[in-house]
């Protein structure tokens, strides 16, 4: 979605994605990735490389013991070392060129409201950027996190959940643990969520922008609700167990038997 703010014809953008090609954009699988890098290198020759955006990513529901080791991996490779294998790939020229790293976070790296395996790749992406941006300002490169709220209804990027599913592919011991009910009432809890989202993707887009063309881009843009933002804080100011106990509050439940 980043590419409508860069309809200026002073931009050249070239999009790739890590989903084996099927969306008709040049995938950055590892197999390829050398070819495509050194693609890139020979068209911006002249032009410079001025930014990448690391936009990649998946989510889904689930508490711990109900996602498989292989769903693990599969969120890591996507939502972390996707982003990680792809900076490296670019970093010579970003260096090169002083340009500027852009990763796409969320406000969830900060807690985790069921969706923990979205929530654990967020917070590691946002340690290496911080690293990354440390190291990087020597050489003149910019690197900024965009941390969204609740855009869920504009993204797409998490459909509503049925239970049924979810209990259906629930290991016996994990339906030895939890009921029916419980599940139900775990995935009206999240689908509550994904109905309260944005449907104004453009405030993201335009912080991306900021990112990239700002004279002074920020280290973190945070695009999200009065309240998220306040969630953010309590998360930030107060003891572990006072935000245990709001989120508790706000959906958890103990009753799983």
């Amino acid at each position: 979605m980043v590419f409508k703010g860069f309809s200026n014809p002073n931009y050249s953008v070239i999009p790739f994605s890590p989903d084996d090609g099927h969306s008709g954009i040049p995938s950055l699988n590892k197999p390829c990735l050398p070819f495509e890098v050194e693609k890139t290198k020979i068209h911006f020759s002249s032009t410079g490389f001025w930014g990448l955006v690391n936009n990649a990513g998946i989510s889904t529901f689930g508490e711990t013991g109900w996602l498989p080791m292989e769903t693990y991996e599969k969120f890591a490779d996507v939502n972390l070392l996707g982003s990680i294998r792809t900076t490296l790939a670019f970093l010579p020229l970003l260096r090169k060129y002083k340009g500027r790293i852009v990763f796409m976070s969320s406000i969830i790296a900060y807690f985790t409201l069921g969706n923990g395996i979205y929530s654990m790749t967020k917070a590691a992406i946002e340690k290496f950027c911080d690293a990354l941006r440390l190291e990087m300002k020597k050489f003149g490169v910019q690197v900024s996190i965009i941390q969204p709220g609740n855009y869920a209804r504009s993204t797409k990027i998490q459909p509503p959940l049925s239970a049924e599913e979810i209990w259906s592919e629930l290991s016996e011991e994990e339906k030895a643990v939890y009921n029916k009910e419980y599940v139900q009432e775990r995935a009206n809890f999240f689908n509550s969520i994904l109905s309260e989202g944005s449907t104004n993707g453009n405030e993201v887009v335009d912080a991306m922008v900021d990112a990239l063309t700002s004279p002074a881009p920020k280290a973190r843009y945070m695009v999200a609700k009065l309240k998220e933002k306040a969630l953010v804080l309590v998360c930030a100011l107060f003891p572990t167990a006072v935000m245990d106990s709001y989120i508790k509050q706000g959906g958890n439940s103990n009753k799983c038997q």
